[in-house]
This record gives C-alpha cells, structure tokens and sequence, in this order.
C-alpha cells in the first residue's frame, strides 16, 4: 500500500530524501525534501508537518499497518518495543528520529513521531536572506561566534532550534574542534572537525545506559573548543553550566522554553532537578552564558525573535534583558 499525501493541487515535490521500505507507506511523504515532521495519531490519522505547521492528510493507516511499522523502525534502532517497553525513542540511518508509543498507553492505537532531518545545512547568510533575523540582527550573531560567547537557544518545540545552531556553529575558525552531546544525535554541522556523542538509555535489564551528564564529563577529556550540549532538559544543566564556568568558551546549547522571558523560570526548574537553589542556578548562569537566542515559529516561518543576556536580580535570581 501507498499513497501520496499531498494537498489538492500540490505540484509533486522534487527529488529527495533516499527513504527505505521500512518506513512503510509512510515512505512517499517522507521523502518530501519539505517535509520535517511525520505523525501518527492512532485513530486520529496521519499530520505532516512542512514547516508551517502539522496538517492532516489521508488516507489513514489501519492499526495493524502503524503497529508493524512501530515494530520494525524501532528494531531497525536496535531497541525493542512491545506492551512491556511501550515507549521508545531510536535514531536511523542519518538523523532520522523515531519516537512510538504502543497502546494501551497510547489510547486510541499507535503514535509516531518522526522528526527528519533536512537535508540542505542552511548557513547564517541563507538564513539572513529568508529573512530568519527579525530579534535581532544576523552581524550580532556573527559576533557572538567571533567572540567565542557561549550562547543559548531557546524556543518551544519546532521552532528551528537545532538548524539555527547547526547554522551557528558553521561560523566556527575551521581550527576549532566542536564536541557536540545528544540524547538523540541530529545536530548536522558544515564543519570539518565535529565529534558527537551520544547518549544511551538501559537496556530491558536497566543495564547499559550512558546518561547526559556522564557524557557532559567525558567530553571534558576530549580538548573541545567548543562544547554543544544539543538540549538540555534535566540534571545535566548543572555538569554544562559548570564545564561552561571553567574556561569552555565558544559553548552553545538548546533549551526549550515558550519565550525569552520564561528561561530564567525554565532553568531554575532544571537546576533544581540537579539540586540546585534558584540563586546558584542565577550565578552559574549568569556567569556561563553570554547570550540567550530565541527562535519562533510564525505563520510566515521560523524566526530568530528575539534576543538577552542573563542578569541577577535584586533577590539573586535569574532574570534576562534584552542583547
């Protein structure tokens, strides 16, 4: 089975991404060089999103169909996923990510979520000609680079964080080596000297796993000029803001957060995951990071929106003011 997922009168899309069978019938759409985001909702059908937004198309997958694909992507992942380990969350091939969900967690059949890679690298002058800098202006980003300022993107999910540091990190001298840590590995840079790695969860045992602030540590030991934490979303802030405190210039990092406003809240939450008080949270960072850069996603596209840099308040919290 397969079909095309297209809106009526859409042209057909060009040549792109080199999508296997394992993929299913899900395979024609992700193949779109548009496309960044498949899901399956169970009963709910099937959205992709083209970077405007997630939009409905048909037909729908049968259970049985996206329950098989679920299996197969995920063993494909080298992870296994049934109703005793319902959720998972694997990479493929280059970049591809796959995260599903079996019932009866999931309620009304089998989730999805694919988030694909894109294929071109955009550079910070594609981006400034797409009009990606409305915050703030594309030479103050450059200079941040220049600087060797460690810096922080924010913004909520989709919203273009990792292509913008992918974009920023190609700014970097070509001298420089960039150690780059993900819980899943996506982060694609147009660098000759980039090492990433990656973290692992425990197997069915609870055996085997490689947490983030274990690689944050050992990526210590790797001589970076630049340390890049992918995303940062639990007691790792406290090994990165440390590592960032020591000499590590040049770092950079993402961080989801619905504005420039909520990061100083969004990382006292995270620092108190690695037990730390809301006033050590505001000096590490404050001390750390340089600038905070925060991207949205706009009906006319994704935009760098606006721009900060951390401060400590009269209380000793954290709290960002505009660049």
């Amino acid at each position: 089975m397969s079909f095309v997922v297209r809106a009526p009168g859409e042209a057909e899309p060009p040549p792109g991404r080199a999508i296997g069978g394992e993929f299913g019938a899900l395979a024609v759409v992700m193949r779109d060089p548009a496309v960044t985001d498949v899901f399956v909702n169970g009963s709910g059908g099937i959205w992709v999103d083209r970077g405007l937004g997630a939009v409905r198309h048909r037909p729908d997958l049968p259970e049985g169909e996206a329950r098989e694909i679920a299996v197969r992507l995920i063993s494909a992942g080298g992870r296994h996923v049934d109703e005793a380990s319902p959720m998972v969350d694997v990479r493929l091939g280059d970049g591809v990510r796959v995260h599903a969900v079996l019932p009866p967690v999931a309620t009304t059949g089998t989730y999805l979520s694919i988030r694909l890679p894109r294929l071109e690298r955009p550079t910070l002058a594609q981006l400034e000609s797409a009009g990606f800098f409305v915050g703030c202006p594309a030479d103050v980003v450059r200079s941040l680079v220049a600087s060797r300022a460690n810096v922080l993107i924010t913004g909520a999910g989709g919203s273009g964080k990792t292509t913008f540091l992918a974009a920023l990190l190609g700014e970097a001298a070509l001298s420089e080596r960039i150690v780059v840590i993900e819980d899943v590995a996506e982060l694609r840079i147009d660098h000759p000297h980039v090492v990433t790695l990656e973290a692992r969860q425990p197997n069915l045992e609870g055996a085997g796993e490689v947490s983030l602030p274990r690689l944050v540590r050992e990526s210590l030991r790797m001589r970076p000029d630049r340390l890049v934490l992918g995303e940062c979303r639990g007691s790792e802030v406290r090994d990165l803001l440390a590592a960032l405190n020591t000499g590590h210039d040049g770092g950079a990092g993402t961080l989801h957060a619905n504005s420039l406003a909520d990061v100083p809240a969004r990382l006292e939450a995270l620092g108190a995951l690695a037990g730390l008080d809301a006033t050590a949270v505001a000096r590490q960072a404050a001390s750390a990071i340089g600038a905070v850069l925060h991207v949205e996603r706009t009906p006319e596209g994704r935009r760098l929106g606006a721009a900060g840099r951390f401060v400590i308040d009269d209380r000793d919290r954290l709290g960002v003011v505009a660049l």
